[in-house]
């Protein structure tokens, strides 16, 4: 389904309530806001990333992506990189960008 934002253009959306359900959750912890202030109260420089697109940088295995498949009036159509939605993305988003900084 598409759905009008607010500036007029259109977004997808696909609900992923039925494979949420089933999706076995992953434990991954999110930092709160709280902590990371306080990591960052006596820096000296800063710089601000718009992750805006971070998760279309982050692929769905291969043997994963047939779930993420959903149906238009123009064909069946299946992400290849993560979508908004899923249970798990936030997690997988949180771990990519740790990885990302640590090394």
């Amino acid at each position: 389904m598409f759905v009008k934002k607010a500036d007029g253009s259109l977004r997808l959306v696909v609900d992923y309530r039925k494979l949420n359900n089933v999706t076995h959750k992953n434990v991954y912890p999110l930092p709160r806001q709280d902590d990371l202030m306080a990591k960052i109260r006596r820096a000296k420089m800063f710089t601000k990333l718009d992750l805006r697109w971070g998760y279309n940088n982050i692929q769905i295995k291969e043997g994963d992506k047939w779930k993420t498949a959903f149906r238009t009036k123009h064909g069946l159509f299946k992400y290849l990189v993560m979508p908004f939605g899923l249970t798990n993305a936030p997690a997988a988003f949180q771990h990519f960008m740790n990885d990302l900084f640590l090394s």
